[in-house]
Order: C-alpha cells, then sequence, then structure tokens
C-alpha cells in the first residue's frame, strides 16, 4: 500500500521522486483539453416561474424571490473573488413545470468549478421521490399513488483548483404537496482535501451565529444531522467535515422559518470567503493535488449514491445538466490506497471517520 496517491507501487511513472511545489492550476488536467464553448444566454428569465404570482405574498412567491437573490448576490461575490472566471447561465424550462437559473463557472483562476443553480418546479411525483424528497422516507400523499408537489430551491458546488482550499457544498429549498403538507430543508458543509482546525472553526462558528439567533438548540441538532447525512456508508467516512443540515422542517411557522433559511444562504460568503482567500495561492505538489482528486472521488460516490436531492430529480425527470452540476470536472480512484499514518491525508480520514465538535 503506497503512502500517496500515484506513489511508485500503483504508478511508476505518475510522480517525481521529491515534488516540488507547482503553480495553482498546474495540476488542473482538463483545463486545456477540451474547449468548450459559452452557455448560450437562454430566452429571458420570467420574472417567476411559480404557476401563479397572482398572491405575490404567498410562500412559493417569496422563497423563490429569496433563492434568486441570493443566487445573484452569491455568483457575484465568487466571480469577485475569483478574478477573472465568470458565470455563464443557462435558463431553462421543465416540461412537467416550471423552470430554473443555472450559472457556471469553469476553469476560473481560483475555482476549477463552481455553480449555483435556482430550480422552481411542480407537477407530480411518484411515490418513490416524494420519499427521496423527505428525512421521513413516505410520501407526502396518498399512499401508493403519485403526489402533486411544489419544489423551489437554490444549491452550489464549488470545487477550487488548490487542494488546500476546501470544496463547499449549500442548498435551501421549500417544498409542498397538494395534501397540504409543506416543509423547509438545506444546509451548508465543508469538504477539504487537507484539513485546517483554523478554518473548521471560522466555518461552524459562523453557521452556528447564525443559528443561535433563532434557536439555540439548532446548531447542535443540525451539526449532528449533517455528519449523519453526509456518511458514505461503503467507506464508513463522511464526504467532508461538516456543517449544518436540516431537513423536514415545519415546526414553526413559515414566516419563522422562511428568515432562517435566507440568513443561512446570505451567511455562505462570510462562511466560506474568507477561507479560499488564505489557501487560494497556497503552494501544492503534485502528490497533494492527486490527494485532492482522490478525495473528489469520494465527493462523487456520495452525491452518486446516496445524495436525496441528486435522488429526486433523477426519479422526477429533472434537468440532468443541473442536477449533474455538483460533480467536478476531475477525480481519481486508486486501488485499494490507504493514507501512511500519521500524514496530512491521514489527518483528514480520521476527522471523516469520527466526527468533531469543532466549536
Amino acid at each position: 500500500r503506497s503512502a500517496l496517491p500515484g506513489a511508485p507501487a500503483i504508478a511508476p511513472a505518475a510522480l517525481p521522486t521529491a515534488p516540488a511545489a507547482v503553480p495553482r492550476r498546474a495540476a488542473a488536467p482538463s483545463a486545456n483539453l477540451w474547449k468548450h464553448d459559452p452557455l448560450p444566454d437562454a430566452a429571458p428569465v420570467p420574472d417567476s416561474f411559480v404557476k401563479s404570482t397572482a398572491a405575490t405574498k404567498d410562500m412559493q412567491s417569496r422563497f423563490e424571490a429569496m433563492v434568486r437573490a441570493a443566487q445573484d448576490s452569491i455568483c457575484a461575490q465568487i466571480e469577485e473573488l475569483d478574478g477573472e472566471g465568470k458565470f455563464q447561465q443557462d435558463a431553462w424550462t421543465r416540461p412537467g413545470g416550471g423552470g430554473g437559473i443555472s450559472r457556471v463557472l469553469n476553469n476560473g483562476k481560483v475555482f476549477e468549478k463552481a455553480g449555483v443553480n435556482v430550480s422552481v418546479v411542480y407537477g407530480t411525483m411518484p411515490p418513490d421521490a416524494a420519499r427521496a424528497a423527505t428525512e421521513r422516507r413516505q410520501a407526502h400523499g396518498d399512499a401508493g399513488g403519485n403526489v402533486p408537489f411544489f419544489a423551489c430551491g437554490v444549491s452550489s458546488v464549488m470545487h477550487p483548483h488548490n487542494p488546500h482550499a476546501p470544496t463547499v457544498h449549500f442548498n435551501y429549498r421549500y417544498f409542498e404537496t397538494e395534501g397540504g403538507a409543506w416543509w423547509f430543508g438545506g444546509g451548508t458543509d465543508l469538504t477539504p482535501s487537507y484539513l485546517y482546525e483554523e478554518d473548521a472553526k471560522h466555518f461552524h462558528g459562523t453557521l452556528k451565529n447564525v443559528c443561535d439567533k433563532h434557536d439555540p438548540e439548532y446548531y447542535p441538532k443540525f451539526k449532528k444531522w449533517c455528519d449523519e447525512y453526509f456518511m458514505i456508508k461503503h467507506r464508513g467516512e463522511t464526504r467532508g467535515i461538516g456543517g449544518i443540515f436540516f431537513d423536514d422542517l415545519n415546526d414553526k411557522s413559515p414566516d419563522e422559518i422562511l428568515p432562517f433559511s435566507t440568513e443561512c444562504a446570505n451567511a455562505f460568503i462570510d462562511a466560506y470567503a474568507p477561507i479560499i482567500r488564505k489557501r487560494k495561492d497556497q503552494p501544492f505538489t503534485e502528490k497533494e493535488k492527486q490527494w485532492q482528486q482522490v478525495r473528489r472521488g469520494r465527493y462523487v460516490e456520495f452525491n452518486l449514491v446516496y445524495d436525496r436531492g441528486t435522488v429526486f430529480g433523477l426519479k422526477t425527470g429533472g434537468r440532468i445538466e443541473s442536477i449533474l452540476m455538483s460533480l467536478p470536472l476531475t477525480a481519481r480512484w486508486e486501488y485499494d490506497f490507504h493514507p501512511e499514518e500519521g500524514s496530512p491525508e491521514h489527518d483528514l480520514i480520521k476527522a471523516t471517520t469520527n466526527a468533531r465538535e469543532w466549536l
């Protein structure tokens, strides 16, 4: 078993004997191999994808307004942070009802791939899709029958070039069914390749501050939920070092929960951007880049096997490009690889196999 991915026992020519630090983008293998035409700007984006906007203060319209504002703000700030890359917009409609706005940044200066999607979809979902949409694993409707539904959300994943800069994901959503059931869900979580405790403390501390403003029980409950949800069961390890995650949230009025979801979405930049500013120019080696690729492989495994949003989107005939936007451009699988005990890579594994309290 080799100490690092790509070492001589696995790939004799993969690494130099003493790898030197490489420039920030030197190891992004797909950056110059494939030329992507810019995404075409779609037809003018409608003011709302909600079926009827006559009642402008209903929760469907209010939540859509929130996620579209979050998308605009976050994309603008990520472009500023990247310094070169620009989000390309792709507006789309769903044949079964609704539509969305996908924005993707590819091969920027800081981010290899970043996406921020808004979707507003409605129609009818089969029971297995309804079970995928909720933590309770049961359809919110007539048992055995299709479930009329409305779902609105904003979701994002960002994969930096630098292996010392962590990947991040967030998603905030609102569901309704025709039978009168409704609930909020979402969360924000961090997936580093290399563990920096000060980054973990900052990230979790920012999310805790938001939670504490609304309910002192939220952060410990949602932090534990996040650790459990992002478990890659066949690996016995979590995807990253967590954050917060919640689902089926309807124990308070919608007017109380909407501000919580809004503040969580708005706190994303405060939680993530300071970490990226600190790590984006940090020197790294080819071996460290390859370890990042191995960890991205874990990311792919979770998203395709366990992620509830991915399963829901596939089972309801969702837009494939938007559903799979979360996947990195590149990933790596090494046969029977285990990092050397005591190495920085092993430190990360310890943090993903035994959930830690960061605060």
